[in-house]
């Protein structure tokens, strides 16, 4: 108790230092940059509540197996970490991606942290129930994701976070898909790809460096990247004349897609060989807002290849653009039986969170200025 005491006395003083540096680099921040990996997440608890309800319920929301995938991989990396010292904790805030979990009123160092965050408005909060978690956006270092939980009992804050299991992993997902564009494209980008759909066909998507446009017509255009180990592609087909979108749904999008894919994507030698959706497996379509007016779809699951074993992970977008009367839907699809499937899953659900839809398109073709 004397040692926990002490640590006490050390790292709240050691906080409050931090949150003045942080404060004076606000217009520059010149702070190290986070470490780790982006889909790991380092899970701050005292060592003797692993086995908790609250760690458990952690474990069943941000590392939950993800069920789209063609084999188990979890949502997230968790990593239990504890602290008994200063240069511990130290090091626990030079990581990308935390959570400080513990209730309000225990009496170990990791409840300290959090009532020292939370000072005693917050605290309050907690103990009248009105609040549990607690985001905090590059709070040590640059380009860090935390999140403190906490609650009166055990039962209770574990209660709470299998309750908010959407929005609160989805607060980690939405920063990943910030992160993973400057993954995607730092090795370059196709500008010329997605500048010839903007001019030809007014939309696009951003394009990675080595993708192939491989076909191209009045409304369909494939793109592959085609490597030994790693074959993936993109599709995408559009439609003119569609004032309303009352009639897309998970059932919808998923006869349109496969019919498109029975089409599209086939074999190369023998055509009775095509992709279709693996329905045996989880097929999940939620609705998102992208904040510009245009309804949104994505579809995660998995496909196979019919008269044939191939299967992977595939990503669908289905967009409406109410002002252009304009229907797209763009799918990503991965073949690797020996890759794991959740980086480049989450590569795809980034890439085609970047579509646009040219909201002065006519049907014709723009005139490139250098021709006008």
């Amino acid at each position: 108790m004397k040692l926990k005491k002490h640590l006490k006395t050390l790292f709240i003083p050691f906080l409050i230092v931090s949150a003045m540096l942080f404060a004076s680099a606000c217009e520059g921040d010149y702070r190290a940059m986070s470490v780790g990996m982006i889909d790991e997440v380092y899970v701050v608890m005292d060592s003797t509540q692993w086995s908790s309800e609250t760690a458990l319920a952690i474990e069943e929301t941000f590392g939950k197996g993800i069920s789209t995938l063609p084999s188990y991989e979890p949502t997230y990396r968790l990593l239990f970490r504890d602290f008994n010292s200063n240069s511990e904790l130290e090091q626990i805030r030079k990581l990308k991606n935390i959570i400080i979990a513990a209730p309000i009123d225990d009496e170990h160092n990791v409840a300290n942290l959090i009532s020292a965050i939370l000072r005693a408005e917050g605290q309050e909060g907690v103990r009248s129930g009105e609040s549990f978690a607690f985001p905090l956006q590059d709070r040590w270092v640059r380009d860090q994701w935390t999140l403190v939980l906490t609650s009166t009992t055990d039962e209770e804050l574990s209660e709470k976070i299998r309750n908010s299991e959407q929005s609160l992993v989805g607060s980690l997902m939405d920063r990943e898909f910030e992160r993973r564009v400057h993954e995607i494209y730092r090795k370059g980008e196709q500008v010329e790809i997605s500048d010839s759909l903007w001019q030809d066909y007014g939309w696009s998507i951003r394009m990675q460096h080595d993708y192939i446009w491989t076909t191209r017509d009045d409304n369909i255009a494939i793109f592959r990247r085609s490597l030994p180990e790693n074959d993936r592609w993109i599709m995408a087909w559009w439609q003119e004349d569609v004032p309303s979108s009352d009639f897309i749904n998970p059932e919808w999008i998923n006869a349109t897609r496969d019919s498109l894919l029975q089409i599209h994507i086939r074999g190369e030698i023998d055509r009775d060989y095509y992709v279709t959706t693996e329905y045996r497996r989880d097929v999940i379509t939620r609705e998102f807002d992208r904040g510009d007016g245009i309804r949104s779809f994505e579809t995660l699951g998995t496909w196979r290849m019919v008269n044939d074993a191939m299967g992977g992970p595939f990503v669908n977008f289905v967009y409406h653009d109410p002002q252009t009367e304009r229907l797209f839907v763009i799918e990503y699809g991965q073949f690797a039986p020996s890759l794991p499937k959740r980086r480049f899953v989450r590569q795809f659900r980034t890439m085609g969170r970047t579509f646009q839809s040219d909201s002065t398109w006519t049907g014709e073709p723009a005139v490139p200025v250098a021709n006008r």
